[in-house]
């Protein structure tokens, strides 16, 4: 039995394609029913009507407030009756209704080794400090700011001479293959949110599981 899917996203959907690669390939266990964005104009709507998947705009101008958006929102993700509902790129933060009413099944990838550099400018942020290595993580959505339960980590190392478009393309090399391999152990059920901790495979997981990818090392 596959797993409805719908994707939400704000940019260029290149986490979504690598999603839908894999799909079609029939390595992941998910029907994808839509692509959701809050930018009418982003490339990653028109990623999915090229694939003939449904490409949804839910843009926050139309609306008053942050919550009628959300609600509108929930609106168009629920017509798909999902089971997992997928964030990729997607940088509006969510009200506490939207992810109550979608806990234990959503689920986002972050461009950093959470806890380290929540927030925005990952790859700056990580050179600036001088950081050894970068990567990224998948984790549930709760109401912390890319602070819910951690599944998984992929590292990358931060090498001399790194620009942050240099660091950025190693680390969307290693999101592409995390991403889609966490997705399928929750389609699958080998991975489950219960009570606020992460389980893999029926036992709770103390620490997120640790993926390196050899194109996103050099």
């Amino acid at each position: 039995m596959t797993h409805r899917v719908v994707v939400l996203l704000s940019g260029s959907g290149s986490n979504f394609a690598a999603i839908a690669t894999a799909a079609r390939a029939g390595d992941l266990p998910i029907d994808l029913m839509a692509a959701v964005s809050d930018r009418p104009a982003a490339f990653g709507l028109e990623r999915a009507r090229t694939l003939g998947i449904d490409a949804i705009a839910v843009s926050p101008k139309d609306y008053p407030d942050r919550s009628t958006h959300d609600r509108a929102l929930i609106s168009a993700i629920d017509q798909y009756d999902p089971d997992l509902v997928i964030c990729a790129g997607y940088m509006r933060i969510f009200t506490a209704e939207l992810v109550h009413h979608y806990a234990g099944r959503m689920l986002n990838i972050h461009p950093s080794l959470l806890p380290a550099y929540k927030g925005l400018n990952t790859h700056r942020r990580a050179l600036d400090d001088g950081a050894p290595k970068h990567g990224c993580t998948v984790h549930y959505v709760t109401e912390e700011l890319d602070g819910g339960p951690l599944v998984g980590q992929a590292e990358v190392p931060v090498l001399p001479g790194d620009t942050e478009d240099t660091l950025a393309n190693r680390v969307h090399r290693a999101e592409h293959q995390l991403y889609p391999e966490m997705i399928g152990w929750h389609a699958s059920g080998r991975l489950r949110l219960v009570s606020g901790i992460v389980h893999l495979d029926g036992a709770a997981l103390l620490e997120p599981v640790r993926r390196s990818y050899k194109n996103a090392q050099d």
